[in-house]
């Protein structure tokens, strides 16, 4: 697997795939979840959704939880395959179970979404929590969401700028928007403007819409000085995320 891994990491796919037909073959759930990855994103190979349902599916249901996680996003966007919602929201549950990180990402924002599950703001606080102590930027603004919008918890402006910080720092656009918007209006954060258009600049290159109701009002109230400070903490490299530790 190690040789496999490094021939992909550089492009190598075919001696990759070779590698990872071998191992699929014995039973290897990883590599056939692997194969049905460069099927599903034609890496190394032509495109082809039916291939990649076909190997993801050997892996799933051999209990790899990123082969579910993998399998599950093939069913529920169904590019090139019939779509599968509720087979989808199933394998997300089994690998946010075991512990993958990006599945508990989508089944806490499936659990908030209530189009395909039963909404429970309460389990997915839990499943997006336990996506941000692996590291999930998108789980930290979606926590912050939750106290900002009184989703299952009390609404706690503090609370919702600890977790936007936390997202923000991570590199997701959104939670920049937000820490950036509470800055603008002083919301669980004293009002600094500077700092407030700084996120906003970053969220917008970002390509997060949610900077767009504030980015003109917090540019405009700037004075030449102030934007040029602004700007120049927006190019700066993202502070280290904070070490203190998670609730």
């Amino acid at each position: 697997m190690a040789v496999a891994l490094a021939a992909a990491a550089r492009g190598d796919y075919a001696t990759a795939l070779s590698l990872w037909e071998h191992l699929a073959h014995a039973g290897n759930a990883r590599a056939q979840n692997n194969i049905g990855a460069c099927f599903a994103g034609g890496l190394g190979v032509a495109r082809d959704p039916d291939l990649a349902r076909d190997w993801l599916t050997l892996s799933a249901e051999a209990g790899d939880p990123v082969g579910q996680r993998n399998l599950a996003s093939l069913l529920f966007k169904g590019e090139g395959i019939e779509p599968d919602p509720d087979r989808a929201a199933a394998f997300y549950r089994s690998a946010a179970a075991q512990g993958d990180r990006e599945a508990q990402d989508m089944l806490s924002w499936m659990l908030l979404e209530g189009e395909i599950i039963e909404p429970d703001p309460g389990e997915a606080r839990r499943w997006a929590l336990a996506a941000a102590q692996q590291g999930s930027a998108a789980s930290m603004t979606r926590l912050g969401m939750l106290y900002h919008n009184a989703i299952g918890v009390p609404r706690d402006p503090v609370e919702a700028v600890f977790w936007w910080r936390r997202g923000a720092n991570a590199g997701d656009a959104d939670g920049q928007a937000m820490l950036g918007a509470a800055y603008h209006l002083g919301n669980g954060v004293p009002r600094d403007p500077v700092e407030a258009l700084a996120w906003l600049l970053r969220a917008r290159a970002g390509g997060s819409s949610l900077a767009t109701p504030f980015f003109e009002v917090a540019r405009t109230a700037l004075d030449a000085n102030q934007l040029a400070r602004a700007e120049r903490l927006a190019a700066m490299p993202l502070p280290e995320p904070l070490k203190a530790s998670f609730p």
